[in-house]
């Protein structure tokens, strides 16, 4: 038998094979149309039958973003293709309800609402709807804080590296007393969120407000939040990035990100610069994407600038002024300024050459420095940094070394007299001992503000009598203390 012959056997006894089976063939295909077609049918019918009675399927509030357990957002599937003529409800409307879910979600029930209510489409879907009753709902709900029990706690520059900042030079033990460390930061922020904090502006504590008689004076803010939370204020010191820290493991200046939000940049060990979350700023930014319930309507930190080495890490002051650079670095800081108050951080002073500004610390009862000097120094201050940021009305004391004791401020106080000439209305101290304190006067408003750097954290920890510890309506010291700080931690 030939090679062709025996494949053309081959062939025919494979065909006759097939052709016994092919009825088989036949009716498991037509049972496969059939079901597929009734389970399609029974799809259709189940996803959209119901439609034209005007009711949706699946109830609109499944069909939005909606808060998850830690607040944030999650992208739920919005309504599949309806039959007939009827409108279809698109992507857009589940974008714009997680938008305003996520302005919710920051207690701003009432914008929110106007969000689903502005847009035309959204505001006449069920979704829409729903989403403003689930608004109005929840602010109902809402209760009034407290202003006179809201505390200011505040820190300065943030460690990012510990093995640099610590690493026994003349600059370490000052670090260690006065400066936070990245992961302590963040250990505060959640142990904070788990204990019902939301933060708020210092200008919603207090704020001048203009009767019908067109009196101005100041009036406390009525700061709306849920049963449980409690409102504070935060603030970050001296954000200049000087010289000396630029190898210390700090990051060294704040840029704008290319998501428009404020970032920062730092030197690696290995020369490169790096840019991300360096600093308080971009930290806190970060926290609140991810915890958008812990701001009250948008709340950021107030952030203070001294002036003689610039701020925010460009070299702006007047004795740089013949550096290449020193335009560019004004207009960039300027610009970072902005992005700062657009995305709501409050700006203040602390001061241009970081002077203690009241009373001596001698004991004589004196000023520390000459009504001349402090009268000088606020003028640099006003010429050289207010220029780049913009009208300020925040002035957190250098050291806490307020112009009065605890008396309220009166015209008399020349040094207050001058600062409001120039615009100041709020005024910031230290004092730790308490949890808060302030004083609402005609024309302006004072608090006081809480550190949480190494030597309050430390103190805290090994304090032994319960009545002496200060920080315990935040958190516990020994949950946040960083184990790689040098102790004891000592008040340099």
């Amino acid at each position: 038998m030939s090679r062709n012959d025996y494949r053309k056997r081959k062939n025919q006894r494979l065909m006759r094979r097939f052709s016994r089976h092919l009825p088989t063939f036949a009716v498991l295909f037509i049972l496969t149309v059939l079901i597929g077609g009734a389970i399609f049918a029974a799809g259709r019918f189940l996803l959209h039958g119901r439609s034209s009675s005007g009711s949706p399927a699946v109830p609109a509030a499944a069909l939005s973003s909606a808060p998850d357990s830690s607040g944030q957002n999650v992208e739920e599937p919005s309504h599949a293709a309806t039959t007939g003529e009827e409108a279809v409800p698109s992507d857009e409307v589940s974008r714009l309800i997680a938008e305003a879910d996520r302005v919710a979600a920051g207690y701003d029930y009432d914008q929110a609402i106007q969000m689903i209510q502005e847009n035309e489409k959204t505001a006449a879907d069920s979704r829409g709807q729903e989403a403003i009753s689930r608004y109005e709902t929840a602010k109902a709900a809402l209760v009034e804080a407290d202003p006179t029990h809201i505390t200011h706690v505040f820190f300065h520059s943030l460690i990012m590296d510990t093995s640099k900042a610590f690493d026994g030079d003349a600059d370490s033990k000052g670090y260690n007393s006065v400066m936070t460390t990245k992961d302590e930061f963040l250990k505060i922020l959640e142990a904070m969120y788990e204990k019902g904090y939301v933060l708020v502006r210092l200008h919603d504590v207090a704020y001048e407000q203009t009767d019908e008689n067109g009196n101005t004076g100041f009036v406390y803010g009525k700061i709306m939040l849920p049963e449980g939370k409690k409102p504070f204020v935060m603030s970050q010191d001296d954000l200049c990035y000087y010289d000396y820290m630029l190898d210390d493991g700090f990051a060294s200046r704040i840029v704008i990100g290319d998501d428009g939000k404020p970032t920062c940049e730092m030197t690696l060990a290995d020369g490169t610069v790096s840019r991300g979350s360096y600093d308080l700023v971009p930290l806190l930014e970060d926290f609140i994407e991810a915890h958008p319930d812990f701001s009250y309507r948008g709340a950021r930190a107030v952030l203070a600038f001294t002036g003689y080495q610039g701020i925010l890490g460009y070299r702006t002051a007047a004795s740089y002024s013949d550096s290449p650079t020193y335009e560019e670095d004004r207009r960039q800081a300027a610009e970072v300024a902005q992005c700062l108050r657009d995305n709501g951080w409050e700006l203040a002073s602390h001061s241009w050459g970081h002077l203690q500004l009241g009373v001596s610390s001698d004991g004589s009862g004196t000023f520390a420095i000459s009504d001349e000097r402090f009268i000088t120094d606020t003028d640099k201050w006003e010429e050289e940094v207010e220029s780049l940021i913009g009208p300020t009305d925040i002035l957190l004391y250098p050291f806490g070394n307020d112009i009065s004791d605890f008396h309220p401020y009166t015209s008399e106080n020349s040094r207050f007299s001058y600062l409001m000439s120039k615009g100041f209305r709020y005024f910031c101290n230290v004092d730790a001992s308490k949890p808060y304190w302030m004083q609402k006067g005609t024309d302006y408003f004072r608090m006081a503000r809480r550190n949480l750097d190494g030597y309050r954290l430390y103190e805290d920890m090994v304090q032994t009598d319960p009545s002496k510890k200060h920080l315990t309506d935040l958190f516990d010291a020994a949950d946040i203390f960083d184990s790689a700080r040098p102790t004891p931690v000592t008040w340099y």
